[in-house]
């Protein structure tokens, strides 16, 4: 398979801090779409006389064509260049959300919103984790995290100008605003990102002397593929995005259960508190779990996160019902949950080289996708079975530590003879 490289000038943007910022900004650009889609399912509702199941199909294809789309949409990155492919999904996020607009058919939504938009984002998703993992391999975890922030820390940006502007001006008009000052910013970022020359290392690095385990090879997807090891991290992954959107998406339902939603915290509804704290340490996890993982290991790292998650999910099963300890606690799981998204993208690009990173990590990214078809209906099926929360929690909590303890047994030791091996 091709690689687009291209050598880099004396610029400001020939810095890799400065492609740090520039990903960032890109992956701040995307991430309404998927965080503010329930400020549009009322009057989208109203507007299209749908059903809300009928409707929230719309969000399960935009998650859809960003994750089970996610080998393809890498493999043109890798194959035509950040710049070119970024710069397409920009304008196919933006574009989605304008053309969403003018719909007037739950079918057309479906393909604006749904399609368009998700397989933008995922082209900006995977191109941008993709890209950081080969300008940072002495500090991937650190990189990847921040990256993968951005993409939770946008919607914090917008979330009050959209919910404002759709009261003010309707939700049409919104969709065309924000959705075109979301597109351009895109655009603009696009431009000066670039992938570091074939052989480019940072000052000082060499594979032999980072602070953890990496290949002094890069590996084709298909090579990739052929592997126990890449088979491994995928079904940890499955596992670990499985437990945890259990809990992302019955936040509401567990609060509503325990009556502990409009209860007042800091003068505050605790429901919303919750969401807002949690959106904040999911994002802050990122980095800082990767940060983490570059100085003691990656393995070391996930039992860590893990566990930590396992036990916040037990300790908020025996207080779910108390409104502030509700809200710390829940902080906590996304805490112990978020950093997947810096962990495994730095751990596979250490395993498998970063000459095909962003092709690799879009089959990774995969088990994003299985855990998003799992992890809701999972959950709801199980609460509707045996007509109580209890065994999700459990559930949860065992994929948390049988994940764990993976990481520091099996994946430990078969990335170990992988190295040996390569």
């Amino acid at each position: 398979m091709a690689i687009a490289t291209s050598t880099i000038s004396a610029g400001w943007y020939g810095n890799r801090w400065s492609q740090l910022v520039l990903g960032l900004i890109a992956m701040m650009a995307i991430s309404s779409p998927q965080y503010v889609w329930t400020l549009f399912t009322g009057p989208l509702n109203q507007k299209l006389g749908t059903t809300l199941p009928e409707l929230q199909w719309t969000f399960s294809l935009l998650i859809i064509l960003q994750t089970w789309c996610s080998p393809l949409q890498a493999y043109l990155v890798d194959r035509f260049g950040p710049r070119l492919l970024i710069t397409v999904g920009a304008l196919m996020s933006g574009g989605g959300w304008i053309l969403s607009s003018y719909v007037n058919s739950i079918w057309a939504l479906y393909f604006t919103y749904g399609f368009i938009c998700g397989f933008g984002t995922g082209i900006i998703y995977v191109g941008v984790i993709g890209l950081m993992v080969r300008w940072f391999p002495d500090r991937r975890g650190l990189a990847t995290g921040l990256a993968a922030a951005g993409y939770g820390f946008g919607a914090i940006f917008t979330s009050f100008p959209i919910d404002s502007m759709i009261k003010s001006d309707g939700y049409a008009h919104t969709l065309i605003v924000w959705g075109a000052i979301q597109g351009i910013i895109g655009v603009i970022a696009a431009q000066w990102l670039r992938v570091p020359a074939e052989g480019w290392q940072p000052d000082g690095y060499s594979p032999t002397s980072a602070g953890t385990m990496q290949s002094t090879r890069s590996y084709t997807p298909a090579e990739m593929l052929k592997t126990p090891t890449f088979w491994l991290l995928f079904m940890m992954m499955s596992m670990m995005s499985t437990s945890g959107l259990m809990v992302v998406s019955n936040v509401g339902p567990f609060a509503n259960e325990y009556k502990v939603a409009q209860a007042l915290v800091f003068g505050m509804a605790a429901l919303p508190l919750s969401l807002t704290l949690s959106r904040f340490t999911n994002g802050l996890t990122r980095p800082f779990f990767g940060w983490v993982s570059d100085q003691i290991g990656r393995e070391t790292t996930m039992a860590l996160a893990f566990s930590l998650e396992c036990a916040a999910i037990l300790v908020l099963f025996a207080f779910i019902d108390r409104p502030a300890l509700f809200v710390v606690l829940t902080g906590l799981v996304f805490f112990g949950w978020g950093e997947i998204f810096s962990l495994f993208p730095s751990t596979l690009t250490d395993t498998f080289g970063p000459k095909y990173a962003a092709t690799n990590d879009g089959f990774l990214y995969v088990a994003q996708g299985v855990g998003s078809i799992l992890g809701g209906p999972a959950a709801a099926f199980l609460k509707q079975t045996t007509g109580s929360w209890t065994s999700v929690f459990i559930i949860v909590a065992m994929l948390d530590a049988v994940t764990a303890l993976l990481a520091v047994t099996v994946l430990r030791r078969w990335r170990t003879r992988h190295m040996q091996a390569s």
